[in-house]
């Protein structure tokens, strides 16, 4: 296949919103605190705007990176009490800012990222900014480097605003978890429905997404963590091929699954935030951007996840078919096999990886110090005291055990053609099935409800999805997950805008405290 630059993609997908506005219109205005617009003086509506409709007032004079990032600043000051999605700010943002808007007024902008305001998920590393994992282990001095992605993001201009929660250790410690807690930031909210889960290790990322607290997150995946988070959210979440990202200074699971991606409120600035993440790097055949007309899509229903989401699928394939794709419905295979291998490939995969990390981190030098902090520091137990995903992986196989090889070897092989086999039987461009159900109530002595498969194939094959918003169960989102082969990034975000102009599904979050628990899984 024909190599084709992300920056190429990037343009093609601004020109299209440049010429159709925002990409999704505004479905509702939010109660107080949702709405950005009319409080911020900007001109702007934080909840609907683009990178490219920012960068051209920026570059008319109308708006100033230091005026925007005061804007979400002043938001998360007024919003994040309620739902607890940012760990801490960055005290440099508005110097970072006002240097930005130099650049702007010498016309040397470094690209379309530039002066934006950023969060990143608290396990990438940012020099002169704690960087925890959610634990209490490592909150005391912040790393001295930043991470290699971080570096391209201060390089192409970007505003680092600050850190977002997570699930503590990205999910990767207790058997019965409760997504969006940590030992650090306590629980994050769903900002639709408070009392409800955020989803994911990516929780406090994507939850700010959906509260406009900044333009554009980082998140992090390993199995679900970047696209569950952003289908329960009502964003965009990709999660990259495996190796476009640089995982240098990220917190580890597992280096034959881990990738960092962006978030955003639509998917123009998720692919632009992608071509700098990447450097710009993605490979696959040309597409025209914002097509469905002639696209074949295979539709995973994934009934387990209730009749509810599978009406949203529904409703999802006869907007698609009325803009010209076909759809045809597919079962991908194997995917009881991956689920008996991955788990375990995982725990080697981690004890191996989180100690090469913690040696270069004051703190718990290994996983067995880190099992050991946790056993001796109340604060790690205020949710749940369980670490049973750590023992498990400090007494599991070795990297190099041969039993440990056949099993990553075969969950590549199975992943790749689970995805790859459906794909050619079919004549696809893409897989799509439901990203999450609807989101569950929060309870830590419960833990998390969500056996969610659809982004199994892909994360354990180290090929790209991305979430984009189908719907709503109630008062719930529900995302809507495309999946494709290998650095088929760029077609995969090109299929995603024309999904999402379709769709028309975001809309801004009421922070209603409950609702029936008719919507509960």
């Amino acid at each position: 296949m024909r190599k084709r630059s992300l920056a190429t993609l990037s343009a093609a997908l601004v020109v299209g919103s440049l010429c159709a506005g925002a990409p999704q219109p505004r479905a509702e205005a939010a109660d107080s605190g949702g709405g950005a617009g009319s409080s911020t003086g900007l001109g702007v509506d934080l909840d609907t705007v683009t990178i490219p409709e920012l960068q051209a007032r920026m570059a008319g004079g109308s708006l100033t990176s230091s005026a925007l990032t005061s804007a979400y600043l002043r938001r998360i000051e007024a919003i994040d009490p309620t739902i607890h999605a940012v760990l801490r700010t960055d005290p440099t943002a508005l110097r970072q800012a006002a240097a930005s808007d130099v650049r702007h007024r010498h016309g040397a902008t470094r690209g379309p990222l530039d002066g934006i305001p950023v969060l990143l998920k608290d396990n990438v590393n940012t020099r002169g900014l704690p960087t925890t994992a959610g634990s209490l282990a490592l909150a005391g001095s912040p790393p001295d480097t930043d991470a290699a992605l971080v570096t391209r993001l201060r390089d192409a201009g970007a505003v680092i605003l600050g850190k977002t929660n997570l699930s503590e250790w990205a999910n990767f410690r207790a058997a019965k978890p409760t997504s969006g807690w940590s030992a650090v930031g306590g629980q994050t909210n769903n900002p639709y429905v408070l009392d409800r889960n955020p989803c994911g290790s990516s929780a406090g990322s994507g939850a700010a997404l959906a509260a406009s607290l900044a333009q554009v997150a980082i998140g992090t995946e390993t199995d679900g963590s970047i696209v569950c988070p952003a289908g329960m959210n009502g964003v965009v979440g990709h999660k990259p091929s495996l190796g476009l990202v640089s995982q240098d200074g990220v917190v580890p699971i597992s280096a034959e699954q881990d990738t960092a991606g962006p978030m955003a409120r639509n998917v123009i600035d998720t692919a632009l935030t992608f071509s700098v993440l990447s450097g710009g790097r993605s490979e696959g055949k040309p597409t025209s951007p914002g097509g469905l007309r002639g696209k074949r899509i295979g539709l995973w229903r994934l009934p387990s996840l209730g009749p509810q989401v599978d009406a949203v699928m529904t409703r999802t394939a006869q907007r698609l078919r009325t803009a010209g794709a076909e759809v045809v419905e597919v079962t991908p295979p194997y995917q009881q096999r991956l689920a008996e291998l991955e788990f375990p490939a995982l725990l080697s995969e981690f004890h191996r990886d989180i100690d090469a990390y913690l040696a270069t981190r004051e703190g718990p030098r290994n996983l067995a110090e880190l099992i050991e902090f946790n056993r001796t520091h109340p604060g790690e137990q205020t949710c749940f005291a369980g670490q049973e995903l750590f023992e498990q992986a400090l007494a599991a196989p070795p990297t190099t055990d041969p039993e440990y090889r056949a099993m990553r070897t075969e969950l590549k092989d199975l992943s790749r053609r689970s995805i790859d086999e459906t794909m050619a039987t079919h004549h696809l461009d893409a897989i799509a099935s439901p990203t999450n159900p609807p989101a569950w109530t929060t309870d830590c002595a419960r833990g998390d409800n969500d056996v969610i498969p659809s982004s199994t194939p892909a994360a354990v094959a180290g090929y790209p999805s991305l979430s984009v918003p189908a719907g709503f169960v109630d008062e719930l989102p529900v995302g809507l997950l495309l999946m494709a082969g290998d650095h088929e990034d760029s077609e995969l975000l090109s299929l995603g805008a024309a999904a999402e102009r379709r769709l028309h599904a975001w809309r801004a979050p009421r922070y209603l405290p409950s609702v029936g628990t008719g919507a509960s899984r």
